[in-house]
């Protein structure tokens, strides 16, 4: 019995080579013009974190001379922070922060390097919270405080305001406009008031104590927090010095945290070179399948 050889069938590599081909074109195609499919976008880089906690300096002692400021994490006694010869009134821009315990010292920027900080302040930073330090008082009995600052948006056309007491002269201060509308009231020495919305717009202030009335100039943008601080002037006299909160805290999320280039960011387009090459690529793998295809087609012949 004659066995008779089986007919030929087509080479298993030209049906492999065809279908790897295929796969390559489609996995190739979309990556190269920067779609992003599933698993490209889950390998992603996340997006940058946002700071922690923000925490600012204000220098309010009628007569402490200029000081030098440093910020010291309590975990490690790093510096993280200077600040050079910080006057009378000056507040500093929030310095952001990574939560946790930091120590504010306040030195004379004239002192020598061994010298005693003539302030010290143990302060707490915590997520998404800023704050102030303040040293306040005279000199011979200065004080430190902490105020937990909201520099949450007003309302359209509106803007939030508070008050800090820090004038030598009255140990009690109320805050009015010349038009008579109320901003605080009883104001006691190193407080500060709660945020309150008002109509944006330039405002002229009235400031009076038991002895003492000045009047202040203030202007409270659309939009803006502020903190008006009361304070002693060159002629010993009340004046305010307004500070817009949210013009000094530069790395704040606005609008949510920010989304970088994972998940759901839109990829953007491919440059025309990489367009090209991609084309010339997807053009040799056509090329290499057409002969495949033939060679396949002449084993079965």
């Amino acid at each position: 019995m004659t066995i008779s050889s089986p007919s030929p069938r087509p080479a298993r590599r030209s049906r492999i080579g065809l279908r790897g081909l295929a796969l390559t074109a489609a996995a190739v195609l979309p990556l190269a013009l920067g779609v992003a499919t599933a698993p490209a976008a889950m390998a992603a880089p996340a997006a940058p974190a946002a700071p922690s906690g923000w925490a600012r300096v204000a220098h309010l002692s009628p007569d402490t001379k200029s000081v030098d400021v440093q910020m010291t994490a309590l975990a490690g006694g790093a510096v993280v922070y200077e600040l050079d010869d910080v006057s009378y009134g000056a507040v500093s821009d929030y310095i952001p922060l990574a939560e946790g315990t930091y120590v504010v010292s306040m030195v004379p920027s004239d002192a020598t390097d061994d010298s005693e900080p003539v302030v010290q302040q143990s302060v707490e930073v915590s997520a998404g919270e800023p704050i102030t330090v303040a040293a306040y008082g005279r000199n011979a009995e200065l004080k430190t405080t902490v105020f937990d600052d909201d520099l949450s948006a007003p309302a359209e056309g509106q803007a939030r305001v508070r008050v800090v007491q820090a004038s030598t002269l009255e140990p009690r201060v109320d805050v009015d406009t010349a038009e008579g509308r109320s901003i605080a009231q009883a104001v006691t020495s190193g407080s500060a008031t709660g945020y309150a919305a008002v109509p944006a717009g330039s405002w002229n202030l009235e400031l009076s104590g038991a002895d003492e009335t000045a009047s202040s100039a203030v202007a409270l943008p659309a939009g803006s927090v502020s903190t008006i601080f009361v304070l002693d002037d060159a002629a010993g006299a009340l004046t305010a010095r307004t500070v817009t909160d949210s013009a000094t805290l530069a790395d704040m999320p606005t609008g949510g945290i920010h989304t970088g280039g994972g998940g759901t960011a839109v990829q953007s387009a491919a440059p025309a070179g990489l367009i090209g090459g991609v084309v010339a690529l997807l053009g040799g793998l056509v090329a290499t399948m057409v002969v495949l295809r033939r060679r396949s087609s002449k084993g079965t012949a």
